[in-house]
């Protein structure tokens, strides 16, 4: 899966795994900030967002400070996954 495909299928799950029913995969810019003044989310949805990286990739964030820096907006997570995954 190239990087584009994978952009795609990350924004896919989010809205999946945390229910987002009026957000399609090309409303969440790559670089549009996933919580507060971007998509909105909040401090629930990164702990959704955390299962999804274990249960997707394989990646475990156990530390909130790693889990800050990596769920920032769809560009950082794909790097990660990228780097990290196992799966």
């Amino acid at each position: 899966m190239d990087r584009e495909q994978l952009k795609q299928t990350v924004k896919q799950q989010i809205i999946t795994f945390l229910n987002l029913t009026s957000v399609k995969p090309e409303d969440i810019g790559d670089d549009e900030p996933l919580f507060g003044e971007g998509l909105g989310l909040d401090s629930i949805d990164s702990l959704e967002l955390i299962v999804l990286m274990h249960r997707e990739y394989g990646i475990d964030i156990k530390d909130p400070k790693e889990g800050r820096k990596v769920l920032v907006d769809i560009n950082t997570m794909v790097d990660y996954i990228e780097q990290n995954r196992t799966k």
